[in-house]
């Protein structure tokens, strides 16, 4: 099987952080997002939608064999970062895994769990992380023949829809915890998620 490129949603503007910026906090003495990089890139290859240069986000991934896709219309929301990346990806793509920057509790295996569920000989078209109490989550597979879907969305409701109208081609995927859906979009979230982590 091709490698699945992982397409690294990471242009949104932290508006609820108060000034700071969620994905340029650290974890164990690194941004979120160079570990979301990371991580990412144990899966396959990485095409990171960013912000336009100059922006502190594209220092965070300074040195790491990713490909990086702008957003100069990144204020629309979620879906102008989806847009660009999946046009960035190569035409042989089988499909691509839809990664969100700002999950800090993600890991390398939890996205090999969802990549090993793929079966392209069924007509399942997406696979998806849940939390272990089943609900729908991150990261989340898209098969090729939806990409034209993809392409056409706006807004910020991400890939949610794309993902409901073919909810009957899907296959979930238990992740531990709450790995696929822990986002800390606040100061108070991270304070309290760096004080379970202790």
């Amino acid at each position: 099987m091709n490698k699945i490129p992982i397409l690294l949603l990471a242009a949104g503007q932290s508006r609820r952080m108060g000034g700071a910026d969620k994905l340029m906090q650290e974890i164990d003495g690194e941004p979120l997002l160079r570990r979301s990089a990371r991580i990412a890139m144990t899966a396959g290859p990485v095409i990171a939608a960013l912000p336009p240069a100059p922006h502190p986000r594209h220092g965070a991934l300074a040195g790491l064999d990713i490909e990086i896709v702008e957003v100069p219309d990144a204020a629309e929301g979620m879906n102008a970062s989806l847009r660009r990346a999946v046009a960035a990806l190569p035409p042989q793509a089988p499909a691509a895994m839809v990664l969100l920057a700002d999950l800090p509790d993600l890991t390398a295996q939890d996205l090999s769990l969802v990549l090993g569920a793929i079966d392209f000989s069924t007509k399942n078209l997406v696979w998806r992380g849940t939390t272990e109490d089943g609900r729908p989550g991150h990261p989340v597979v898209f098969h090729k023949a939806l990409f034209t879907e993809l392409l056409a969305l706006t807004g910020d409701g991400g890939a949610q829809s794309v993902a409901q109208a073919h909810k009957d081609r899907q296959v979930l995927v238990p992740l531990p915890y709450q790995n696929a859906r822990t986002d800390l979009d606040t100061p108070e979230a991270w304070a309290d998620w760096r004080a379970k982590r202790q």
